[in-house]
C-alpha cells in the first residue's frame, strides 16, 4: 500500500509518508528555516513585490512551482500531496511567497480544465517560476461579469483582496456568464485592468479592477475550473494553516522550557503543560483533516465534505492554536520584536480566506441533510 493510498479493501487511507515525501518535506524545511530571517514579513515589509524574490528564485531553482505537474509541461511529475507538504513548511516558517496561490490556485486548475495547448503554455510558465493568482467569488466583495463578444469576452468588475496580483503576470479570474461561472486568464498587462495594493497586515493583496477588459476565447478554462480554483485553494490554505500552528506550538514548547519564573522554567507548571498540550491536540487534529482532504482531492475522489471539514476545523484550530501560544509568552508575543504575532495575522486572514470557519460548518450540515 502506498503513502496516502487506500487498501486493498478501499477503506482506509495510509498516512505515511514515503521516503521522497520526508525528503520533500525535509528539504523544505531546511531551506524555509534558514531563509525565515530574511524572508519573513518584518524584512521584505518595504519590498515592492511583498515578498523576498530570492527565496522565490531559489524554490524556482529547486523546482517546487513543478512540483504536481507532468514532466511534459517541465515539472516533476509527482502530486497534490507533494505540493501541499511544501506550503505547511511555508506556513510553518511563516516565509510569505506566492507559491499557494501560483501553483495550487492557478496551476492545478489548468491542469486538470485546460487544453493541451493551454497547459504547454502556462504550465510551463508555472514550473519556470513566473508569478499567478486567481481571483473567486468567495473572496472578493464583487463578481467579476463576463459578457460574450464576437472574438471572446469582456470582463467588468471589482474583486477586493487578491493575493500577490501586482506581482503576478496572469490572474486566473473566476466570471459569472449569465448563470454559469467560468474561469479565464488573464494577462495582468492587459488594457483595462488596474492593480492597487491594499493597506492590509501579513501577506500583500490587491484591488484588481476590470473595466472593459477584452478575454480572447482561447484563454476559456473548460468546465468545472472556476470550482477547482477554490477546492485546490481551500486544501493548500488548511496546509499552510497546519503549517503555521505546528510553527507556533514549536516556538511556545521551547519558550516554556528557557523562560524561567520563581527558580523554574515555566514549563514546569500545570497550566502551561495543559495549554500546551492541548496545542498539540489541535495541531495533530487539523493535520489529519487537512490531509485527508489533500489525499481525496489529489486522488481525483469525490472530496466536497472533507474540505469543508478541514476548512471548518483547521481555521479555528489555528486561531486557538495562537491564542494559547499568546497566554504562554505573556507581553512579548505581541511585541514586533517577535514573530508570533505575525502568526496570529496569518491565521485570522486564512481563516477568512475561501469562506470562514461558519461557512463551511453550514455546508457540511447541509450535506448531513440537516
Amino acid at each position: 500500500m502506498g503513502a496516502f493510498g487506500q487498501d486493498p479493501a478501499g477503506e482506509l487511507m495510509d498516512l505515511t509518508l514515503t521516503e521522497d515525501q520526508r525528503t520533500i518535506q525535509a528539504t523544505a524545511r531546511e531551506l524555509l528555516s534558514a531563509r525565515a530571517a530574511v524572508a519573513g514579513a518584518r524584512a521584505v515589509a518595504g519590498d515592492p513585490a511583498g515578498y523576498s524574490t530570492q527565496v522565490w528564485k531559489e524554490m524556482a531553482e529547486l523546482g517546487w512551482p513543478g512540483l504536481a505537474l507532468p514532466e511534459e509541461y517541465g515539472g516533476v511529475g509527482l502530486g497534490f500531496l507533494e505540493l501541499c507538504l511544501v506550503v505547511e513548511e511555508l506556513g510553518r516558517a511563516r516565509v510569505p511567497s506566492p507559491f499557494l496561490p501560483t501553483v495550487a490556485c492557478c496551476g492545478m486548475p489548468i491542469l486538470r480544465h485546460g487544453t493541451d495547448t493551454q497547459r504547454s503554455e502556462w504550465l510551463g510558465a508555472i514550473a519556470r517560476g513566473q508569478v499567478f493568482t486567481y481571483v473567486t467569488d468567495t473572496d472578493t466583495s464583487a463578481q467579476i461579469a463576463a459578457e460574450r463578444s464576437a472574438d471572446g469576452l469582456v470582463l467588468n468588475g471589482t474583486a477586493l483582496f487578491v493575493p500577490y496580483a501586482d506581482a503576478a503576470d496572469r490572474l486566473v479570474v473566476a466570471a459569472r456568464d449569465g448563470d454559469d461561472t467560468i474561469a479565464v486568464v488573464v494577462d495582468t498587462a492587459s488594457p483595462g485592468l488596474d492593480l492597487q495594493r491594499l493597506d492590509v497586515v501579513g501577506d500583500p493583496a490587491n484591488r484588481v479592477r476590470f473595466e472593459h477588459v477584452s478575454v480572447p476565447g482561447d484563454q476559456v478554462l473548460g468546465a468545472g475550473a472556476a470550482e477547482a480554483i477554490g477546492a485546490y485553494g481551500i486544501a493548500a490554505t488548511c496546509a499552510e494553516m497546519v503549517g503555521g500552528a505546528q510553527g507556533v506550538l514549536d516556538m511556545t514548547v521551547a519558550y516554556a522550557r528557557e523562560r524561567e519564573q520563581f527558580g523554574k522554567p515555566i514549563g514546569a507548571f500545570q497550566a502551561v503543560q495543559h495549554h500546551c498540550a492541548n496545542m498539540a491536540i489541535d495541531v495533530l487534529s487539523a493535520r489529519l483533516a487537512a490531509y485527508e482532504a489533500i489525499w481525496r482531492l489529489g486522488s481525483g475522489l469525490d472530496a466536497d465534505m472533507e474540505l469543508a471539514m478541514a476548512k471548518s476545523w483547521v481555521s479555528e484550530a489555528y486561531l486557538r492554536v495562537c491564542a494559547l501560544g499568546h497566554q504562554v509568552h505573556g507581553a512579548i508575543g505581541f511585541t514586533a520584536e517577535h514573530g508570533l504575532h505575525h502568526y496570529s495575522e496569518h491565521a485570522f486572514a486564512s481563516a477568512l480566506a475561501f469562506g470562514d470557519a461558519d461557512r463551511h460548518t453550514e455546508q457540511v450540515a447541509r450535506k448531513l441533510g440537516i
